[in-house]
């Protein structure tokens, strides 16, 4: 496999805030450098159910995942499962949920927490972060930048022809101060700042780059149900192909079958949403 792709997921970000505070995202759009769309989740526009329907390209009606506390090893395939059957190589820079989605359930922090196994079925090189006591008043997440930089160095190291990042700190930032204050004006500056040379890296790299969220969040700091600020987000997409019209609005079951169609990897039954590039 030749094609390459990285998925970058900021967790909690509304279509309002990417458009109004990611100057670096929005410029490149202007400058013709980059595609956005608004895309809408699944319903719910829980976190975890989402997870999994961005990777199977299914409903959380389909899937089981019903939230957060029902997390297990998904059995539809993936767009980690069909890429290794192509020979391609896999990573993830995420929370531990999508290794227990996607490679073993129940996470175990030793066993878990980073491992490259070339052999595997589905991710071959890990590192996650569990956000293990995670609360209000202490959001447990690691820096962006050095989540960017550890998907970097796996992509450098291990030729990986997709990779995945996603980070919790904007959804934790939403959660404790709602998405419309001062706070979250300055956390979003900050991650659309710190991503930026990154994606002008793995764009010299030959990557193509997709960036967008798993769900919204309202000005009270919820997602999970149905509402424009919970589950409308935007996605912007650095490459070569050739999207929809902008004013089209994309389905997140979409997000799957598109990414292995970019990678050339045969698209499963499973995946019955047209690809949008």
């Amino acid at each position: 496999m030749d094609r390459k792709l990285l998925l970058i997921i900021l967790d909690g970000v509304p279509w309002r805030n990417w458009r109004r505070l990611f100057g670096n995202l929005e410029g490149w759009v202007d400058s013709g450098h980059a595609q956005r769309w608004k895309m809408r989740s699944v319903l719910p526009s829980t976190s975890a159910s989402c997870y999994a329907s961005i990777h199977t390209g299914v409903t959380p009606q389909e899937h089981g995942c019903t939230g957060n506390g029902n997390v297990f090893r998904i059995r539809q395939p993936d767009i980690f499962s069909e890429v290794r059957k192509a020979g391609g190589v896999t990573g993830a820079v995420t929370h531990s949920f999508w290794s227990e989605f996607f490679n073993r359930h129940p996470f175990d922090y030793v066993r878990d927490i980073e491992y490259d196994e070339p052999d595997s079925a589905s991710i071959n090189h890990g590192r996650f972060h569990s956000m293990t006591g995670y609360g209000h008043a202490n959001q447990m997440t690691p820096s962006d930048v050095d989540l960017f930089a550890t998907l970097t160095m796996l992509a450098t190291r291990k030729g990986l022809n997709y990779g995945i990042l996603h980070t919790c700190t904007l959804d934790s930032m939403g959660h404790r101060f709602g998405h419309d204050c001062g706070e979250m004006d300055h956390a979003c500056f900050v991650a659309d700042e710190m991503l930026a040379p990154f994606i002008t890296r793995w764009r010299n790299d030959g990557y193509e780059v997709i960036v967008t969220a798993d769900h919204g969040q309202t000005d009270r700091g919820h997602h999970g149900g149905r509402e424009d600020l919970q589950q409308d987000f935007a996605l912007y997409y650095f490459g070569d192909a050739e999207g929809p019209d902008f004013d089209e609005r994309l389905d997140q079951l979409q997000l799957a079958p598109t990414i292995l169609n970019r990678l050339g990897v045969p698209i499963p039954v499973t995946m019955k949403a047209k690809p949008f590039l």
